[in-house]
């Protein structure tokens, strides 16, 4: 259990990717780790693109991000409503400045985008938001997942094997230098 003692923030919002959401959680918690799931609303069920439900343990405002070792954002329509809360772009502010891991796939880039802390970075996302990416001074690439110190990115489902397993390696790599 390589990510035991860990604790990672896993956004939610409704029209989340349902896939994007729920298997980053599962993956990470199979090695260990506690992940808990933030909305605007604490223990409101939010429903997924595809049905999917997802209810949240906490609020925004009922967590510091310095409590936590990592966030995940995931894709869907979620990112739009998701970088509207100056509590997630002050999460993502944090946990920039601390270096810890921060997960974002397919259009969470947009969350990344709104705290302003992409220029100079490489990353990927959904082509669909390559342009909102570049124009924030970000390098993309079109990749399954690119590693850009504690920015871990992906494009879409079909790459959650490796963005998650880049994602586990780098929460794990900060475990050993605690």
């Amino acid at each position: 259990m390589r990510l035991k003692d860990k604790k990672v923030i896993a956004l939610v919002e409704e029209d989340f990717e349902d896939l994007e959401l729920w298997y980053p959680i599962l993956r990470l918690q199979e090695e260990g780790a506690q992940v808990d799931l933030v909305g605007k609303e604490a223990n409101h069920k939010y429903i997924g693109k595809y049905g999917v439900p997802a209810e949240s343990a906490y609020a925004f405002t009922d967590i510091e991000a310095e409590d936590y070792d990592a966030i995940l954002v995931p894709g869907g329509w979620a990112p739009d409503k998701l970088r509207r809360y100056p509590e997630v772009l002050d999460f993502i502010r944090v946990m920039d400045k601390a270096k810890k891991p921060i997960g974002q796939i397919c259009h969470a880039g947009w969350v990344l985008i709104s705290a302003n802390i992409l220029q100079g970075k490489h990353v990927t996302s959904t082509p669909g938001i390559k342009d909102d990416m570049t124009n924030a001074g970000a390098t993309w690439s079109d990749e399954a997942v690119v590693v850009d110190g504690h920015i871990i990115s992906s494009r879409r489902p079909p790459d959650l094997p490796a963005y998650m397993k880049a994602f586990a390696d780098k929460l794990a790599e900060a475990n050993r230098s605690d």
